[in-house]
């Protein structure tokens, strides 16, 4: 089943996890590690899901599909675990207020009159059912034929196991832009006991775990860091970073790199 939200009010709020602590300072300096990305064409595709949403798992795998396939390829594939399901039946280990409110933002720069599962929305200004192959695929071939003005660079670094660096450099001035900056679980799988997905194991990958977006104010180097407060001891993460645009939603430049292993208590 596909649920709709109506007229949802949700507070604009900057999305960080509860007990994310983050610092920004205008910096220029070298850290452990590099990614460059050069200015071409590229797709962040962010899907908001549920484990008690019954048309979610396609939704799910289809996202595992296209990450297994768009391997090398510049796709950076995010999974937000909305909230609003929780109180029907089953409450989403993955689960967060904070995904909710980012996906009444979309609704509100898209324009739309509500939220439902399973949404997909690439680049910031495109969105659809999370489930439809056909469309997410020609959105994928389309996004990365484009030529892209813009790239990021982004660099990490970390001092002990609780917290981590993160450094980036744009080739352009963004005023009214964010710096986005999810860490991301690669897989998990969850034996779902009650709900519309009672006795079924399902799977996920590109889980979003810590999320924030930072204002950089026109800066075009900087540094972010985060307290890892959500990770959990010995996962290895993801660290997906994109500019956003703060009026319309519209995504600019990407990058991603990889974590050993980020531990907290």
């Amino acid at each position: 089943m596909i649920i709709m939200i109506k007229n949802i009010i949700l507070p604009v709020i900057a999305f960080g996890i509860i007990g994310l602590g983050l610092a920004f300072n205008p910096v220029n300096k070298d850290t452990s590690k590099t990614i460059n990305t050069a200015p071409t064409g590229f797709a962040v595709v962010e899907l908001f899901t549920s484990e008690g949403c019954s048309s979610c798992p396609p939704a799910d795998a289809l996202i595992a599909k296209i990450e297994k396939e768009s391997a090398g390829k510049p796709i950076y594939i995010l999974a937000y675990h909305v909230d609003y399901w929780d109180r029907l039946g089953w409450k989403d280990t993955f689960s967060d207020a904070k995904f909710s409110a980012r996906q009444n933002r979309y609704a509100n720069w898209l324009n739309l009159k509500s939220v439902y599962t399973p949404q997909i929305v690439v680049n910031g200004d495109q969105e659809f059912v999370g489930s439809n192959e056909v469309t997410l695929r020609k959105s994928l071939a389309t996004e990365l034929a484009k030529p892209s003005s813009q790239n990021l660079e982004i660099s990490l670094s970390r001092s002990d196991n609780h917290n981590l660096s993160i450094s980036y450099k744009t080739n352009q001035k963004t005023d009214d832009y964010n710096l986005v900056v999810a860490l991301v679980s690669p897989m998990a799988t969850n034996k779902i006991l009650r709900g519309e997905n009672k006795g079924r194991t399902l799977a996920h990958i590109q889980i979003v775990q810590q999320f924030e977006s930072i204002p950089i104010k026109g800066n075009t180097n900087g540094t972010a860091n985060i307290a890892l407060a959500r990770a959990k001891q010995n996962d290895a993460l993801q660290v997906i970073c994109f500019l956003q645009n703060n009026t319309t939603g519209k995504i600019t430049a990407a990058s991603k790199l990889n974590t050993r292993e980020l531990q907290t208590d």
